[in-house]
């Protein structure tokens, strides 16, 4: 994983917008219908080439697939992984439910149920994450996308765990812990292509006010600890600095006015063995928290990926993202290569839930560039 070098680098979490016919076969893959599997290739590598060009044409410097073959962020495991069926109903946001007139209805409902385990796990599709990585790396040689590096993400073992239900394993740490030897295969097939790879774990944040809202914070920080040892055993193959690990509060719409503070979590956080961290800055709940690392110093083997778009509202000026990352480069000890610039979220987590239209996605992709180009500007760097 490359610091910034010469300027502040450029990232993003990972998912970006699909296109309408895509989104259609994907929701019937979730749904378990048939589909042209000839057609739904041709229509992901399209897109996923398509994404990449745009990353590129607005300055990203660590580029990815843009999740464009995957039914959602964590249920295209079951693609890929045996073990799934029938149906169990995943509890709402404590502060959707406490707000029902919110809830904004999908574009497309992917799945009729969340499936759950119900039998042993066995990770038995490397092909289609070698057919996603593919994608990519043809892809930006495609495109001829200038880069510092790819990344690809992967769901985290504890956010699958929470999201499919366990009917089969004694307990949770026993269902967690199993997935975590299972996904271990398709991160190291990810780390063997040079890829990074990224982690992503909203179970670390977004958790506290879903499967936890009614445990005590000790209970919940307990799980934290937990998902962190069952991650570090599913890379313990990889070296850190080739890992960056994602944490989120979840990109919904509503108040987040539960969201977990940053400060009861991040020392735990801390004791994933990887090279950086993916970390919520821009919005309105968590734009404060910068200030958070100034308590808690990142340890010196890793970087931040400061969020400094926000996944849902307004194209960011880029003085106000230039402003944002001085703040995150101040909080980090004054050094700007052990920062990026990254969004919060992903801006279409799961097929047809986009955020924000495809168009402005890339407006806002290029003012992240411009405001880390601004931001860059404040600060000498050794000469290349």
């Amino acid at each position: 994983m490359k610091h910034s070098e010469g300027r502040i680098f450029t990232t993003h979490t990972g998912s970006l917008p699909r296109p309408g016919g895509l989104v259609e076969l994907l929701g019937a893959v979730a749904r378990g219908e048939p589909v042209d599997q000839t057609v739904l290739e041709r229509l992901a590598a399209a897109s996923t080439l398509e994404v990449i060009r745009h990353q590129a044409e607005a300055g990203i410097d660590i580029i990815n697939s843009g999740e464009q073959s995957r039914t959602s962020f964590s249920t295209y495991v079951t693609q890929r992984m045996s073990g799934f069926g029938g149906s169990w109903t995943r509890r709402g946001h404590k502060d959707q439910n406490e707000f029902p007139n919110i809830a904004r209805p999908r574009v497309v409902q992917l799945m009729r149920d969340v499936p759950q385990c119900t039998g042993p796990l066995e990770y038995q599709r490397p092909d289609l994450a070698e057919k996603e990585l593919d994608g990519l790396v043809n892809g930006a040689n495609e495109a001829g996308a200038a880069h510092q590096d790819l990344f690809m993400s992967a769901a985290s073992p504890g956010i699958i765990a929470l999201t499919m239900g366990n009917a089969y394993y004694a307990d949770h740490e026993e269902y967690v812990m199993a997935l975590a030897e299972e996904m271990r295969k398709e991160y190291e097939l990810i780390a063997a292509r040079g890829v990074v790879l990224q982690l992503d774990c909203p179970d670390l944040a977004m958790e506290r006010h879903v499967a936890y809202q009614d445990e005590t914070l000790e209970v919940f920080q307990g799980v934290v600890a937990l998902h962190i040892r069952a991650i570090n055993h599913a890379i313990r193959n990889i070296p850190r600095e080739q890992v960056r690990l994602h944490v989120c509060w979840g990109n919904t719409e509503g108040p987040h006015h539960y969201d977990v503070p940053l400060e009861d979590i991040l020392p735990l956080v801390y004791e994933a063995n990887v090279g950086a961290l993916v970390m919520e800055m821009a919005n309105p709940r968590h734009a404060h928290e910068y200030k958070v690392y100034r308590h808690h110093p990142l340890p010196e083997h890793m970087l931040l990926v400061a969020g400094v778009i926000d996944t849902k509202t307004y194209v960011e000026h880029p003085e106000v993202v230039a402003d944002r990352l001085r703040l995150a480069v101040d909080a980090v000890g004054g050094d700007p290569s052990r920062v990026m610039a990254g969004t919060d979220c992903g801006f279409d987590t799961s097929a047809g839930s986009n955020r924000v239209d495809k168009d402005i996605v890339w407006l806002k992709l290029a003012a992240m560039r411009q405001g880390a180009d601004l931001a860059s500007q404040s600060y000498s760097w050794p000469e290349a």
